[in-house]
């Protein structure tokens, strides 16, 4: 591997050699260190983590100037916690918060949900014996400490790239992950099956779960406790609580108070002689019969509910034994807390209640955040690109102007939106029109529900929800929408892939689950305007659902007017580029992508039909005719999976006998396969769904197969 080359902060030689040994050495005249390579999940049990990624990170990136971490520096594992103190604890807190802030400022991603958590990570993996110990988390974003901590940490500047670190708990990336996880609100059902399973096979390991106050607006935490409770396994839930969600609106509600008394309760509560007594207590007032345990029981209740915050008898009565609040930045008190409750045996599931702030990051982070997501996305030449800066032109910025063109217009319009976070743009339209919008936070099925009884109310709702949170609620769209024919119009973000979100927030299957419903009109635009064009028209259809799809990041153009849209034709695409040797038919977003192929292939001669198919269902019969009777090749090119948009032009072409003749036709599709964190222009050439793809493929059809490896070259 010989000597490489490297480059330090100013005043600091370095040196960096490789051995045999799988050791990688380096060392600054003021920032000393060693890394081993075999430490970073390279063992059996790593499930491949080192091979998977194959480009480290810069090694510009080892040198970046940032605060001495003298503890944190020799904890490889965390197993080497166990034998620190409670004030190097707190120091080695202080340590990862740095090292987390020096990581964002330089690769510019938000982590204010880690640095919020890292305490409660800290006393987690002291406290238990992670990877025995199952630590689930339901949110990817609060897990960059644990991902430090569990050695992970010299390749966190790799995070969300190709290659790189997961912004989310993976089985393939490490044993301390022992479940994927990302969406939210999946991680007790998942636990409290790793339990059960722990019972049945006679084992004692703790199993803990981490969900945030985003989850709790989810049905399956609740249908997950109350099994939990009923089949009373050993099992920990941590609420980390930064937004107070007890509270019925967390804008008006009074911040959960920590102080010495509910500090000193919450220890209380966790103690195994608390417990024991209260266990006694029940046993004793059911001999004691004639109404006495009821009598008890009430008594109890109301006893916890003086001591607890607002609503959290709620835990109690799904069968969750309640602990807290706990301040969620004091260490001593989170490990006092933890150490009762692993200590505990056969007691049955325990629920604690952590306060956290999520200021503990930068100021900045969320502006940062959203800036990330939305400029993700399509730039001017069509291909998918990143950058950072000024905020740039989205489609949800032109979605939301176009709702309140036409909200203006017709006062029946409301906005009902689900999801992990709201998209900023959104806020013009809440602004604009506070009592016609509803954020019901990750409750998607109840969003689609909701809206079909506001549309049988006589209201237009528009259900905006990003394409992969859809998903869950799949069998409200068939049983409460389209099986009865109600008119709810899906927005559907987010569509297609994601860049650094990677394959868990890729918006793949849409078109294909959406498209084979009897009832439903499913089209998708393929730019600015085509979106506003697809609101107006999905506001006058009044007898059957609707949806539209579009990605995520910023327009294809920059100066678009805005102007209300027109009602388009159902089932109606048009010809963009004319052409007679070859028809590229376009759905989406992937219509720039085909007149960047048309452009590439009219440089080599060949003579490109472009076509925007708009509708996937129902079909523009007579446009895929034409195409089909005056070009020998046809080509569809879709962002979403095998069983959508090309499935559907193939089904009629053939029983229309379109194939029975000289036409070629082809498929273009995401491949057959999950596409991991990348940026979004990788991720598409990952997929093959490039102009230069487009165009390669369209050479190979023609038998120009040198010049289809030219231009891929």
């Amino acid at each position: 591997m010989g000597t490489a080359p490297t480059q330090c902060p100013p005043g600091i030689s370095a040196n960096l050699h490789a051995k045999f040994d799988n050791r990688i050495e380096f060392s600054c005249s003021n920032f000393p260190s060693t890394l081993n390579i075999s430490k970073l999940n390279c063992h059996p049990n790593s499930k491949g983590l080192v091979n998977r990624i194959c480009s480290l990170p810069d090694i510009d990136d080892l040198f970046w100037e940032k605060v001495p971490t003298p503890i944190l520096d020799v904890v490889e594992n965390p197993m080497h916690l166990k034998n620190l103190t409670i004030k190097e604890l707190k120091l080695l807190a202080d340590e990862i918060r740095s090292e987390l802030s020096s990581i964002m400022s330089r690769t510019q991603r938000s982590f204010k949900a880690s640095l919020a958590a890292v305490e409660l990570t800290v006393a987690l993996h002291y406290v238990f014996h992670a990877p025995v110990d199952k630590i689930l988390w339901d949110a990817g974003e609060q897990t960059y400490a644990h991902k430090i901590l569990t050695g992970r940490r010299f390749l966190m500047p790799t995070l969300r790239q190709k290659n790189g670190l997961s912004g989310f708990t993976s089985q393939t990336e490490s044993e301390y992950d022992p479940f994927g996880a990302g969406h939210g609100c999946n991680s007790i059902s998942a636990g409290l099956g790793m339990a059960v399973a722990r019972d049945i096979k006679g084992k004692r390991e703790c199993v803990v779960t981490v969900i945030s106050n985003g989850t709790t607006m989810a049905g399956q935490v609740y249908e997950a406790m109350s099994n939990a409770g009923y089949l009373d396994s050993n099992l920990v839930v941590i609420l980390n609580d930064s937004c107070h969600s007890l509270h019925p609106k967390i804008e008006e509600g009074p911040k959960t108070s920590i102080n010495a008394l509910s500090s000193t309760l919450s220890r209380l509560q966790s103690s195994k002689s608390f417990r024991k007594f209260r266990e006694a207590a029940k046993v004793v007032t059911k001999r004691i019969g004639r109404g006495m345990h009821e009598l008890a029981a009430k008594v109890d209740e109301y006893a916890r509910g003086m001591m607890g915050p607002l609503g959290s008898t709620l835990f109690e009565e799904l069968g969750l034994y309640y602990i807290g609040p706990v301040d969620g930045h004091n260490i001593e008190d989170l490990i006092c807390v933890l150490q009762e409750v692993a200590s505990l045996d056969s007691m049955g599931p325990v629920l604690v209640h952590v306060i956290t702030e999520e200021n503990q990051g930068s100021e900045h982070d969320q502006k940062r955040e959203t800036e990330e997501k939305q400029q993700e996305g399509l730039s001017l030449n069509g291909t998918r690109s990143f950058s950072y800066g000024e905020h740039c032109r989205t489609y949800s910025d032109c979605l939301v102007e176009a709702l309140v063109l036409e909200a203006e217009k017709d006062k029946d319009i409301v906005v009902v939106h689900a999801g992990m976070e709201m998209d900023s743009s959104l806020q013009l339209f809440q602004e604009r029109f506070s009592d016609r919008f509803f954020d019901v936070g990750m409750a998607e099925q109840h969003a689609v529900t909701f809206s079909a009884g506001l549309s049988c109310g006589g209201l237009k709702p528009f259900c905006i929800i990003p394409s992969t949170f859809l998903q869950r609620a799949y069998d409200q769209v068939v049983h409460d929408v389209d099986r009865q024919r109600i008119p709810v119009r899906f927005v559907i973000t987010s569509a297609g892939l994601v860049g650094s979100d990677g394959a868990l927030q890729c918006g793949a299957f849409d078109i294909t689950f959406m498209s084979c419903l009897p009832n439903m009109i499913v089209m998708a635009p393929s730019d600015e305007d085509e979106l506003m064009h697809m609101v107006a028209t999905a506001a006058q259809i009044d007898d059957q659902p609707v949806c539209f799809r579009y990605p995520r990041g910023a327009l294809v153009r920059t100066d678009y007017p805005i102007c209300s849209g027109t009602a388009l034709e159902i089932g109606k695409g048009k010809v963009l580029v004319e052409g007679k040797d070859v028809a590229l038919l376009g759905y989406g977003a992937m219509v720039q992508n085909c007149l960047k192929a048309q452009t590439l292939l009219s440089k080599l001669g060949i003579d490109v039909t472009v076509a925007d198919a708009r509708f996937c269902k129902p079909l523009d019969i007579k446009l895929l005719r034409q195409l089909c009777n005056s070009h020998a090749i046809l080509i569809t090119v879709e962002e979403g999976s095998v069983g959508g948009f090309g499935s559907h032009v193939a089904q009629f072409i053939a029983l229309d006998g379109q194939l029975d003749g000289r036409l070629k036709w082809r498929p273009i599709v995401l491949p057959d396969n999950y596409i991991e964190h990348a940026s979004p222009k990788e991720q598409l050439a990952l997929a093959g769904l490039t102009g230069h793809h487009i165009a390669a493929a369209t050479l190979s059809l023609l038998g120009r197969t040198r010049e289809a490896l030219l231009l891929m070259c």
